[in-house]
């Protein structure tokens, strides 16, 4: 209906402008609003006034001449003017009927539209450090970025779902160092393990499984590891500094080949955990794109070789550091350490070209709201390489904390003790982990209630409006059982026997599907999508409690059918969005 009234609308428009009422530059935004008050009808727009000062007419005069210029349209029985301008349509009831056939030819179509015009969007999400197993906190980021790439599906758009994989740099060589120390305690070896190494069992399960392949091939005496390493923080000395001097001493007495196969025995055992992980939650990756790969086809150096060419780079203290403060940074970055070793933030400008290079119409990086001062020196970046830093979008999500009673768990990778976004899928579900997740906006924070999330009562919002869509099909099977008639052309035909407060209330609900899907999607904000449907489940096992559906008279029984089946069809389509299941029994 909104669709319509904005034609309806474009068209009065026109005929002012060939009039001479509008001129012909004018731009017309049109805005079409649902009527918050129904006296006052049931969808408003707001044209007149925006228009009024451009035009030099009084808004309520202009609003008039746009309502004379309205084609007739039968939808339309009525159309006012409110306040200082307000345009109000009145649509005729029975129009409301019409959805629900709508929604049983469309199926699981219902709602899908064109709107993205077929542009080609990037979505990058979750994109964590293959240094350890996905924790609950990555988890958001992964049912967000998940779902906001559906929702932007569902309107036309064509999605590309890329996860960047941080193969290179420090951190990975943390965790081949730290998985080489646990090796040597498997070979025997007594080690004093960093404080700055990585702790998790996962660490000490894949020397494991070295071991058992190498035996002893790279064992090492512990006293040669460590002759003359710069004390650790527990010993008074700077971690940093000593995880350093730790990293270089592995790869000097492994070697090449050696300290490779330990740095690729890591990343693939972790990578590929990650990878069923994420593939057990629902979410599917066009593309993992190695960081490393970028590095050995020569991308890092020639995102830095357009910066000097550009004039943003200069050396300092032995470092090469990037001129970002002059587009709209705080402070100038480092790009190339004194060491001669590029930083992640050079990586990052040589992916993000990359990006730019692929052709994408837009790109979207989902992270971790600790992130958020990374935004200004990405953006710097792009502007100096030439690239249309409008083309990217960065959403952020704060981390979810998890409560066990009133303590708060920890989640640190480094010293291991974090509940991992598998354990949390094995105590709640897959279903309620990612209803749960999406419920608040991503920028917002989120305290995640177990308890709450396992419970079976209607205080629990994932098994409510499960359970709206598992109670329809109940009634279905026990029309079945019962042997009744159902005949779904006289369901259409007796619509207008739905006259029933809550028939009505259900019939409005299930109309705004369309536009909250597309408002939601626009927006990046499933949860807009979460609070419908919980709703809609709400405005349905109002109904339901109120009203019998398998009633003797054969219309109106055919009539609430119809209804209950095209609620049950939404909520379906609402719910597969995110990624959640619509079960029809519980």
């Amino acid at each position: 209906m909104k669709q319509t009234l904005k034609a309806l609308i474009q068209q009065a428009v026109v005929s002012l402008k060939d009039e001479g009422v509008l001129d012909q530059a004018v731009i017309a935004n049109i805005v079409i609003e649902r009527a918050r008050d129904s006296s006052h009808g049931d969808f408003a727009s707001n044209l007149a006034l925006s228009l009024a000062k451009s035009a030099k007419i009084n808004p309520l005069i202009l609003a008039q001449k746009i309502i004379e210029a309205l084609p007739d349209n039968d939808a339309v029985i009525k159309v006012e003017i409110a306040g200082p301008g307000f345009i109000n349509f009145f649509i005729d009831p029975n129009r409301s009927y019409q959805i629900v056939s709508q929604i049983h030819q469309q199926g699981s179509q219902f709602g899908l539209s064109k709107v993205g015009g077929g542009k080609k969007i990037q979505v990058e999400f979750v994109s964590a450090n293959p240094t350890g197993p996905l924790h609950v906190g990555h988890g958001r980021g992964a049912a967000y970025g998940s779902a906001v790439a559906s929702l932007l599906e569902a309107i036309g758009f064509e999605v590309h779902r890329e996860y960047y994989v941080n193969d290179a740099g420090r951190q990975m060589d943390i965790l081949a160092t730290s998985i080489w120390l646990r090796y040597l305690e498997e070979c025997g070896e007594v080690v004093v393990f960093p404080n700055n190494g990585y702790r998790g069992e996962y660490v000490r399960e894949i020397a494991w499984k070295l071991h058992d392949k190498v035996q002893n091939e790279y064992r090492h005496p512990a006293e040669l590891v460590l002759e003359d390493i710069p004390a650790d923080e527990a010993q008074g000395g700077d971690k940093e500094v000593h995880i350093d001097a730790l990293i270089g001493r592995t790869k000097v007495l492994l070697g090449t080949t050696q300290y490779r196969d330990i740095f690729q025995a890591g990343l693939n055992a972790i990578l590929d955990d990650i990878k069923v992980d994420l593939n057990e939650f629902g979410i599917d990756y066009k593309h993992w794109f190695s960081e490393r790969k970028l590095m050995e086809e020569g991308a890092i150096e020639t995102a830095l070789n357009l910066l000097e060419a550009g004039g943003y780079l200069y050396k300092k203290e032995g470092a090469t550091w990037f001129k970002s403060t002059q587009l709209g940074d705080d402070k100038d970055r480092v790009v190339v350490r004194d060491n001669g070793q590029s930083t992640y933030f050079a990586s990052d400008i040589a992916y993000h070209m990359n990006k730019l290079d692929r052709g994408f119409d837009q790109i979207i990086n989902i992270w971790g709201a600790d992130h958020h001062g990374y935004i200004p020196r990405i953006n710097a970046a792009l502007l100096a390489l030439g690239g249309d830093a409008k083309k990217l979008k960065v959403l952020l999500v704060q981390f979810a904390v998890l409560y066990r009673g009133d303590d708060k768990v920890p989640m640190s990778t480094r010293s291991g003790e974090f509940v991992t976004l598998r354990q949390l899928r094995g105590e709640v579900g897959k279903d309620a982990a990612r209803f749960f997740y999406l419920m608040r906006r991503s920028d917002q924070h989120m305290d995640f209630d177990l308890k709450l999330a396992t419970a079976k009562t209607n205080e629990n919002p994932v098994f409510y409006v499960q359970y709206a869509h598992a109670r329809i099909c109940s009634v279905l099977r026990q029309l079945d059982e019962k042997n009744l008639e159902r005949d779904l052309n006289l369901g259409m035909k007796s619509l207008k026997l739905l006259t029933a407060s809550y028939e009505v209330i259900l019939l409005n609900s299930l109309s705004r599907y369309p536009e909250l899907l597309e408002k939601a999607a626009l927006n990046y904000e499933p949860h807009q999508l979460i609070h419908y449907l919980r709703a809609l489940a709400n405005d349905f096992h109002t109904y339901y409690n109120a009203h019998q559906f398998l009633v003797d008279n054969v219309s109106l029984r055919n009539a609430r059918l119809n209804l209950i089946t095209a609620i049950k069809q939404v909520l379906s389509n609402g719910l597969t969005l995110l990624g959640i299941h619509s079960p029809e029994a519980m």
